[in-house]
């Protein structure tokens, strides 16, 4: 553990939710760390449940016990009003599951899916639901962010990931034209984040009291048994 920091797992497999994320946290008050960095880079949790929470719960719960780490998982999606919400819980394997380019091909998919669907409704959002639970805790927390926005015709954009190419903002630029810093100031991940927020000073506060607690009990043991003056 770096010095005054507790570490902190990003449950997800999925490279641009673990950028994301960083960048969204800083390493300030958390040491974070990746499945890779702690053994579990083979982990797969089903995300079968019926809404982003359920999904978003297990993923956290599943890393956390499997780490011995408070963990963070989410779940996200778009929801697009012309396909009545859809593909909302399943967006990441909208197209198929095993695909050599999931995200292209989900796109192409959702593309396909609104021909002919004129502007005025296209109307969409992307939301987010971040979960937060320590080892074995009973407890999870929950953050819930959304950004509005709708469907473009066609792709623009080589930054972000997912269905950003295809989410135009209210100023007519795409999720995937905007550089990191200001995606991260009004994304759906950063405004769950943000819901978080709470969630996460508390449990820092915790682990430092824990620690803090530990460290006391362990200096009184060794001045007991005649261990701190050697």
């Amino acid at each position: 553990m770096a010095e005054g920091r507790h570490r902190l797992l990003i449950a997800t497999q999925n490279p641009g939710k673990v950028r994301e994320l960083q960048q969204l946290l800083g390493e300030a008050t958390w040491e974070l760390v990746t499945p890779a960095a702690v053994g579990l880079a083979d982990l797969e949790v089903v995300e079968d449940g019926e809404s982003y929470q359920a999904n978003a719960a297990r993923k956290a719960r599943a890393y956390a016990n499997a780490s011995g780490l408070p963990s963070l998982a989410d779940d996200s999606g778009l929801e697009v009003d012309a396909l009545a919400g859809a593909p909302g819980i399943h967006s990441a394997r909208y197209a198929g599951v095993g695909l050599t380019d999931q995200d292209a091909a989900n796109r192409r998919k959702l593309l396909d899916a609104l021909k002919g669907i004129p502007s005025a409704q296209r109307g969409c959002r992307f939301r987010a639901v971040i979960a937060l639970t320590h080892p074995y805790g009973p407890d999870v927390r929950f953050g819930e962010g959304v950004v509005e926005g709708r469907v473009a015709e066609d792709e623009r954009g080589d930054l972000g990931f997912g269905y950003d190419p295809i989410f135009e903002l209210a100023d007519g630029r795409r999720m995937a034209e905007l550089a990191s810093d200001e995606k991260n100031r009004i994304s759906h991940r950063a405004r769950a984040l943000a819901d978080l927020g709470w969630a996460l000073d508390a449990l820092a506060v915790a682990l430092e009291r824990t620690s803090g607690a530990e460290k006391v009990g362990k200096d009184e043991s060794d001045g007991g048994t005649g261990q701190a003056g050697r």
